[in-house]
């Protein structure tokens, strides 16, 4: 009977205490290569949404807030930046573009986003790659709208298709049977003139209309709610009161009705260059301006990662906890079941076996343990990463590549298979000192 049979008929005699102990290796290699794929990959993933802007304008509160809301859709912003304030601020610097956004509306749960045509002509979703058509084209004009690619994929919305937009932007999710229910800007259809290629960012699940078109819809609520009031309505009533045969056009647009939530903003650089020495500057006089908040999505990420790159500290640390655990599982598997091997070692002494080969065959046991373990971890591990990929590009519309350097897989794989080495020592020097006789001696 050769090693390989001897140990094979060891872990299937324990099947039960062979299976939890190989789970809990494969848990341990499992989530350490999720943490460590997902690292790198997920501030790659969040960089691409920030494209080629340098700044990001806005009135939030503070720039991260700024960031997620206006960048990856978090939440709607809640203040605006007036026009005469962005006439100002167009001023400030030499810029390469300087893009309004407006926040606010939505469609089936989805972000609206409120723009000019420099959004698809000058800003770049990915600092390498610009916006690519699946099919159609981009907006030209008021009360058209561009699909980005998954918006199109979740609503099933067509070339050609009309829609109206709903005031405000609901959480998914959230069902208030008492609330009321959301304005739904019905006097305004827009058309679907065009879907987007997926560009792997946040801007997969909004859909882009002119700027020019969303300032019309919020004026026409203006000028009806100031009809109703005249008529001798309340001002401040829902929005259900289109009677008054009201028409509004750009030309009834005001500097109240023309308000932005954010502004893409890039300085002149020279071609082929990202950097510029007018930033530091730029960035140092727009944040002198109280009514504003500036931020550079770069700094902000990277201050994002800091915060998360403590809770993945933590995490990892969590999985070497749990690493070692499973090195104690395989300890204790195997030193409990020598109280019952005893007699087994003693017979295969008789049989020849010498001191030696007994204990090179609980350390190879323990050690296909741990190889065992570390296969399935290995598996378990790209299966959670598809998962955990999959629920991001669903919820946040980020394509994250997940991958690891095949050198650190070796690594962490290796390691586990070390300490279930380690792990085996114990029991196979117990077996190593099993007395012949004593364990020979007839049961009973």
């Amino acid at each position: 009977m050769n090693d390989f049979t001897i140990i094979r008929r060891s872990l299937t005699a324990r099947t039960l205490s062979t299976v939890f102990t190989t789970l809990s290796v494969a848990v341990a290699v499992g989530l350490m290569l999720v943490l460590l794929m997902m690292r790198d990959s997920g501030r790659k993933a969040f960089e691409r949404g920030s494209g080629n802007m340098h700044l990001l304008v806005s009135a939030e509160s503070d720039p991260l807030t700024s960031i997620l809301n206006s960048v990856f859709y978090a939440n709607p912003p809640r203040r605006p930046i007036e026009w005469p304030k962005f006439q100002q601020l167009q001023r400030v610097a030499p810029w390469e573009f300087f893009i309004p956004v407006q926040m606010g509306d939505s469609y089936r749960g989805l972000p609206v986003i409120a723009s000019t045509p420099e959004i698809f002509s000058k800003f770049k979703p990915d600092a390498e790659q610009a916006w690519k058509l699946r099919e159609g084209r981009f907006f030209e004009k008021e009360f058209e709208i561009v699909l980005g690619s998954k918006a199109a994929a979740e609503t099933g919305l067509k070339i050609g298709d009309e829609v109206a937009l709903t005031h405000g932007t609901p959480k998914r999710g959230e069902a208030d049977k008492d609330a009321p229910a959301p304005h739904v800007h019905d006097e305004f259809k827009f058309k679907v003139v065009g879907v987007l290629e997926p560009t792997g960012s946040a801007h997969d699940r909004a859909l882009f209309i002119d700027v020019t078109g969303a300032w019309i819809i919020h004026a026409h609520d203006r000028r009806e709610a100031e009809a109703h009031a005249a008529h001798g309505g309340d001002a401040d009533d829902d929005h259900d009161h289109h009677d008054h045969g009201i028409e509004t056009t750009a030309e009834d647009l005001t500097d109240e009705d023309r308000k932005i939530t954010a502004v893409y903003a890039r300085v002149a650089t020279r071609p082929g260059s990202d950097a510029s020495a007018m930033i530091p500057p730029t960035f140092a006089r727009l944040r002198a301006d109280p009514t504003i908040q500036v931020a550079q999505p770069t700094q902000e990420i990277n201050k994002l990662f800091q915060i998360v790159g403590s809770v993945d500290q933590i995490l990892l640390a969590m999985a070497g906890v749990v690493m070692a655990s499973s090195g104690v599982s395989i300890l204790l598997a195997l030193y409990n079941s020598m109280e019952q091997r005893r007699r087994q070692i003693a017979v295969l002494r008789v049989l020849g076996a010498s001191r030696g080969r007994i204990f090179r065959l609980v350390l190879a046991e323990s050690i296909v343990l741990g190889l065992i373990g570390s296969a399935i971890g290995v598996a378990v591990a790209f299966v959670g990463v598809r998962l955990v990929t999959a629920a991001m590009k669903e919820r946040l519309g980020l394509v994250i590549d997940a991958g690891i350097d095949p050198r650190l897989g070796a690594i962490v794989v290796a390691g586990a298979i070390v300490l279930a080495g380690v792990a085996g020592l114990l029991p196979a020097i117990v077996a190593y000192r099993t007395s012949v006789a004593k364990n020979l001696r007839p049961l009973g």
